[in-house]
């Protein structure tokens, strides 16, 4: 797992940067593994990017059934409170296309909150969004809605899927109103690096690169962003020892 400190600096950034050092370190590929592939909706962007681990639980608002278990919602708090923070809980609702209920509200929120939880992706929907906002919890979900139904622990420490992404129990998730990335293990003690190096790298050579040209003649513009590219990609190939992804 990484230092406090490297979380801390990680949350800085939204998840675009993120995902631009990811990219350049991933055994992954970039092109369609990691993110969602499906339109999320945050809930809480005032509150900025959240980092943590996956903590994963199934939901079937649909379902009374579920509920037969008596003990299903102290037994998920108890997996909860057994692993570190921060923590993201990552939940699928088996309704999915239709929605029934709400996994989370209020008191839901704040349970989660006071088990170091820091919010949730959840593939179905979310109530009492002010509250849980107050509980300083933040929310990714597909829509809001009124009622719970029989929202309940079907069952937990798994494999899910949500919105296209499958998630495993303890991945490093960083998400923010563009949507999440999953970081796999292998990859997670270079993100740092790798995020900052390509934030200033973009600074250094594109942006300022552009901003600079503002008002010259077209054909310098010109030549000062193909400059700009060129060493934008030289310093990431040499940063990463390959061929700058971009």
């Amino acid at each position: 797992m990484l230092l406090h400190s490297d979380l801390l600096e990680l949350k800085r950034w939204n998840t675009p940067t993120i995902y631009n050092g990811w990219e350049q370190i991933t055994h992954c590929n970039p092109a369609r593994d990691g993110f969602n592939l499906e339109e999320t909706r945050d809930y809480m962007p005032q509150m900025g990017p959240m980092v943590g681990y996956a903590v994963t639980v199934v939901c079937e608002p649909s379902n009374a059934r579920h509920k037969e278990n008596p003990s299903a919602f102290i037994d998920y708090f108890r997996y909860l409170a057994s692993k570190p923070g921060p923590k993201i809980a990552v939940v699928q609702d088996l309704d999915k296309p239709q929605t029934f209920g709400s996994f989370w509200g209020e008191v839901t929120a704040n349970i989660h909150k006071s088990l170091r939880c820091v919010g949730t992706i959840v593939d179905g929907a979310v109530r009492d969004v002010d509250e849980m906002t107050n509980a300083g919890f933040k929310a990714l979900a597909r829509r809001l809605c009124v009622g719970h139904a029989h929202s309940w622990p079907v069952r937990w420490d798994c494999e899910v899927e949500v919105f296209g992404r499958t998630v495993r129990p303890g991945q490093l998730i960083h998400a923010d109103k563009h949507g999440f990335l999953v970081i796999n293990e292998e990859d997670q003690a270079k993100l740092l690096g790798a995020a900052r190096f390509m934030d200033a790298n973009e600074c250094q050579h594109l942006i300022s690169a552009a901003r600079s040209a503002v008002g010259k003649p077209m054909e310098e513009i010109l030549r000062e962003i193909e400059k700009g590219f060129q060493d934008f990609r030289q310093a990431t190939a040499d940063r990463f020892h390959g061929q700058a992804e971009f």
